[in-house]
């Protein structure tokens, strides 16, 4: 810091006033400094910032290790939010969201300076560890439902199932088959309710359910079965990738999408719109998501006298031609 304040022309202080961002600096003092700091490639020593600030300005984040759509989407709307807010991310990717393993990973996240945490709990196992974390810092779920002990950032999975479901009954379809998402998934059990609930609604009792992992492969095998029954008209599948896989196998046994059976999807990836036909879909915000879940965790962090315990995104319908009027006659 003095070689930079040298070069620049300045004190130590002005140097140090201008990388905290403080104001009545003047313009042209900045930059000097700024040039100076480029042509020395100066970095401050951040640890040595967090012993005098006491702030180290990183926040841990607990993942599901998964390259599944939602959980690394999740994790990279987190990561971009807390770079926006001013804020290092350091990851504990877990293969198991069991309590011992959530607790060990923001242990080991608090060892390493962390001023908060946010975990990602996709599972329903990992709300349970979550309610029985023992911390110090502040925590934040994400994607962990609406009944998690601490403060939770969630999509409204069953609005979101329901207006797909409804979209499908209003398009004249009888009933709406589902493809559900695994069991243990928070995800899964609300999507799979609140088509449940639609259709009770509407007075219609609900078919059986075609049971699928999130894969592609997953939908392909339910298509099969699906294709089969020239009763079904319309089917939600709980994410997109279990119904790309069951666009393949509709095309496959010569069944037309939507004039034969309507598709409705849930996430929106980005293959979603360029799927043949483009995909009806519920689309969630990741990136709101995770902005969402920084906000409320820097909430904590500084105190704020009623931080709010739950914080609910309402999903988008996503209109394409995957979904259309039910078949006459």
């Amino acid at each position: 810091m003095a070689d930079v304040a040298k070069l620049a022309g300045v004190s130590h202080q002005t140097v140090s006033r201008v990388l905290n961002g403080a104001p009545h600096v003047r313009p042209d003092t900045r930059d000097r400094v700024l040039a100076a700091i480029r042509e020395l490639d100066y970095r401050p020593n951040s640890a040595a910032r967090a012993l005098v600030t006491r702030r180290s300005q990183t926040l841990g984040v607990v993942s599901f290790a998964s390259t599944l759509y939602g959980p690394a989407s999740m994790l990279d709307g987190l990561e971009q939010a807390a770079r926006s807010a001013g804020y290092f991310v350091s990851v504990a990717s877990l293969r198991s969201l069991d309590s011992r393993s959530v607790q060990e990973a923001v242990d080991r996240l608090r060892d390493q300076g962390v001023e908060g945490v946010v975990v990602i709990a996709p599972q329903i196992s990992a709300v349970g560890a979550v309610a029985r974390l023992s911390s110090a810092v502040p925590v934040v779920a994400v994607g962990a439902g609406t009944g998690s002990r601490v403060p939770t950032v969630a999509v409204d999975n069953l609005a979101g199932a329901a207006a797909a479901t409804r979209h499908l009954l209003d398009l004249g379809h009888r009933t709406v088959h589902h493809v559900a998402g695994p069991a243990g998934w928070l995800e899964s059990k609300d999507r799979e309710d609140g088509w449940r609930r639609t259709l009770d609604q509407a007075g219609i009792a609900a078919p059986a359910v075609h049971s699928g992992d999130w894969s592609s492969r997953a939908g392909y095998q339910a298509g099969m079965r699906i294709a089969e029954d020239p009763e079904v008209t319309a089917v939600f599948c709980a994410n997109d990738h279990m119904a790309l896989g069951l666009l393949r196998a509709l095309h496959e046994a010569g069944r037309s999408v939507p004039g034969d059976i309507s598709v409705v999807g849930f996430d929106d990836i980005p293959e979603a719109a360029y799927l043949i036909p483009p995909l009806t879909t519920v689309r969630q915000d990741f990136g709101e998501l995770g902005r969402r879940g920084v906000e409320l965790l820097v909430e904590e962090l500084a105190g704020a006298a009623h931080v709010r315990s739950r914080v609910l995104i309402t999903p988008e319908m996503v209109l394409r031609r995957s979904a259309g009027p039910a078949r006459r006659g």
